[in-house]
């Protein structure tokens, strides 16, 4: 019997991974197996920042697996206002989920990264051997060194005991159950929820910035089915870009043409371009994900939209929508 753990796994991508176990045929390549138990759990369960509550849920559960995807996250605000918190917070967590992983025994640990882990200033795109080759931007400080050091502490592991620790790395991830606060949501979903308010309301959707920067968005979907196949596939402690490819950036101006298309938005929509753009873009290569999983179709950014969109309204009232 293979026990999985997925920390984390009432979030963004822990609810995708569950979806896809509960929805692809079984024995698929991405669906259960037979004697698989999967078990997801969120912080109603332990408060993985406390080492008794850590070594508790692991004895409970007795993983064989764990897809470890807990951490303390926000927008750009409330990281630069809360460092030490940021950098603290998931260092212990990280370090209560690998610890108790190998005390146990845990036959492979998958841990989730960020790109935001990569250095403030390098040469694009990034890859997988770019992480630790500068500092991270300062915005994000603390975030960024917790979680580098996962990666730091999967080769310590491995070198030491010979444990299958390793990391993924996302690109910009959105889908069904995502943070729709307005205060600390990520780009797409603070969009989808902007526009829901200026369709309710008969106001302007107004988008903060140019429209012009770029980005690799991943539907949590495609996401939880790679995670699905790292765990059963890949073995390398070196970390893993999980995107879509160069080619597929989309502006952030045609993410928001696509929201008013799905959201069916008949109102005024501008762009207020005395707000800063941010970074213009980050690309990540995808190439050593194509080169080792083989035929792996993403889907279309506008259908994997519809679908979030779609999941949005039909749960607004549940949602993570933050205070009105």
């Amino acid at each position: 019997m293979s026990v999985i753990l997925v920390t984390g796994g009432t979030g963004l991508v822990g609810q995708a991974i569950q979806y896809i176990i509960d929805n692809e045929p079984e024995g698929s390549r991405f669906g259960k197996r037979p004697g698989e138990k999967w078990v997801f759990i969120g912080t109603s369960e332990a408060d993985l920042r406390n080492q008794e509550q850590s070594k508790k849920l692991f004895e409970k559960y007795k993983p064989t697996h764990v897809i470890h995807l807990a951490a303390l996250v926000g927008g750009l605000f409330i990281n630069m206002k809360r460092k030490l918190d940021f950098l603290r917070d998931n260092i212990l967590i990280n370090d209560n989920v690998l610890h108790n992983a190998h005390e146990l025994g845990c036959k492979k640990v998958i841990s989730c990264l960020s790109t935001c882990v990569y250095p403030d200033k390098v040469d694009y795109p990034l890859d997988e051997t770019k992480i630790h080759l500068g500092l991270p931007h300062d915005s994000n400080f603390g975030y960024a060194h917790a979680k580098r050091l996962v990666d730091v502490q999967n080769h310590a592991y491995k070198d030491q005991y010979g444990d299958n620790f390793t990391s993924a790395i996302p690109t910009n991830v959105f889908g069904p159950h995502d943070n729709y606060d307005l205060e600390s949501a990520h780009v797409l979903p603070a969009l989808m929820h902007k526009c829901y308010l200026a369709k309710k309301n008969g106001t302007p959707f107004v988008v903060w910035g140019s429209g012009k920067p770029l980005r690799q968005f991943i539907y949590s979907r495609d996401l939880a089915r790679l995670f699905i196949w790292m765990l059963r596939e890949y073995d390398d402690v070196e970390p893993l870009i999980l995107s879509v490819g160069e080619d597929e950036e989309v502006s952030i101006g045609q993410a928001a043409d696509a929201v008013v298309s799905a959201m069916g938005f008949a109102g005024e929509y501008r762009f207020d371009t005395t707000k800063a753009d941010g970074q213009f873009r980050k690309p990540a290569s995808n190439k050593k994900l194509l080169s080792l999983i083989g035929d792996f179709e993403f889907t279309p950014f506008e259908k994997a939209l519809e679908e979030t969109v779609q999941w949005f309204q039909q749960n607004y009232s549940n949602a993570r929508i933050g205070k009105p």
